[in-house]
């Protein structure tokens, strides 16, 4: 099954207003099944959706690289942690370390990933629709609807379950 990511960009351009009212609304009431339902919408959403067919997250974003990270990086690519740093990473405005770069510089044309046992932590737990306290992270859970088609995918059908 092919992804046709213009599709998903464009249903969260055309929702936005919506989702993000949505998610104020979920926020103030907290549904106590809330993570139980997700969780169920992740495993659902990724049913239907093959990262390697996509990629749009290695291609357009990059993710916080936090010091364990870059310990666990650069002893993989057998380079000291400072030159892995020179080479790779930049500090954002946020003061967070990450990738100079889009997409990924670790990121193959096939759409595997270079440093898959050792990616980020961000990377793994990308796009984070399967974590508990859901409810935290509905800001970045909404920034993502741009980016992935499955969180695209959780959030209509949480709509559905909660509007």
């Amino acid at each position: 099954m092919s992804i046709d990511l213009k599709i998903y960009i464009d249903q969260a351009n055309n929702n936005a207003k919506e989702n993000k009212s949505f998610f104020n609304k979920l926020r103030k009431r907290k549904p106590k099944d809330l993570d139980i339902k997700v969780e169920e919408l992740h495993y659902y959403a990724f049913e239907k959706i093959n990262c390697l067919e996509c990629a749009n997250c290695c291609k357009s974003i990059s993710p916080i690289v936090i010091d364990r990270d870059i310990d666990r990086i650069s002893k993989h690519l057998r380079m000291k942690p400072s030159t892995l740093i020179e080479q790779y990473l930049k500090i954002d405005n946020d003061n967070d370390y990450v990738f100079r770069e889009s997409p990924c510089p670790f990121l193959m044309s096939d759409n595997y990933c270079m440093i898959y046992d050792v990616r980020p932590r961000a990377c793994r737990e990308y796009p984070h629709t399967d974590r508990k306290r859901f409810y935290q992270i509905l800001n970045i859970t909404y920034q993502n609807t741009f980016v992935c088609p499955a969180v695209n995918i959780v959030v209509q059908n949480l709509k559905e379950l909660y509007l």
